[in-house]
């Protein structure tokens, strides 16, 4: 999904020509702390709540703040998940959207990313998420998969991240199957460092270790 396709229909752009009264009225009003400022159709940047409110003059115009501006924005031909890495470094609240002309395109609020990005890594369907740790020169898709088919599971969703100072790369699986603890073993067989796993059997299963602690104290 490109990011012009999440541009927000209600979220404002703000002008030169208004007030910092205005601007953080209209961050109030949208419950946001960032906004675009355009020039006609051109985008000229984004400002902070933050740097609105160190303004000596609230009557002041935004023009006379352009040195806060941050040139920050993506291209709405770029995939929605790059406006979220912009966000995420920046700590935007709203992230721009320009064309190749720099013409504004519109605006998406960081709300609405995290939304998306948990349907496009469908945490709202039902399954189990597997965490791995392993280095990166053993990582091997095709043999997790494998592991996985072989316990009548399949992947819907797997993100790697490699940390450069350890070498070590971390392996997150999402998998349509809620019951991940034969998968788990069948993975701990195999030497694979299991970090986390989260699946729909977790809840019996701490229910069925108290109880088993608690027979265990009990004979005590």
């Amino acid at each position: 999904m490109l990011t012009v396709d999440l541009s927000s229909q209600t979220l404002p752009y703000l002008h030169l020509k208004d007030s910092v009264y205005q601007a953080l009225q209209l961050m109030n009003d949208n419950q946001v702390a960032h906004l675009p400022i355009v020039d006609g159709e051109k985008f000229i940047g984004i400002v902070s709540e933050d740097d609105l409110l160190l303004a000596e003059d609230d009557t002041a115009t935004l023009s006379e703040l352009q040195t806060t501006f941050a040139n920050i924005s993506v291209k709405s031909d770029e995939h929605f998940l790059k406006a979220i890495q912009v966000a995420a470094e920046n700590g935007l609240s709203v992230v721009p959207i320009v064309d190749n002309d720099n013409d504004i395109a519109g605006s998406v609020a960081y709300n609405d990313l995290l939304k998306h990005a948990s349907e496009f890594m469908s945490l709202n369907e039902p399954g189990g998420l597997i965490v791995l740790e392993v280095q990166s020169n053993q990582y091997s898709f095709s043999e997790i998969s494998k592991i996985l088919e072989s316990n009548d599971a399949q992947i819907t969703q797997l993100n790697t991240y490699n940390n450069p100072e350890t070498g070590i790369m971390r392996v997150t699986i999402r998998i349509n199957k809620p019951d991940v603890s034969d998968i788990v073993a069948t993975f701990q067989r195999y030497e694979y460092d299991v970090k986390y796993y989260f699946g729909e059997e977790l809840y019996a299963n701490e229910l069925r270790s108290n109880y088993d602690n608690l027979m265990n104290y009990l004979k005590i």
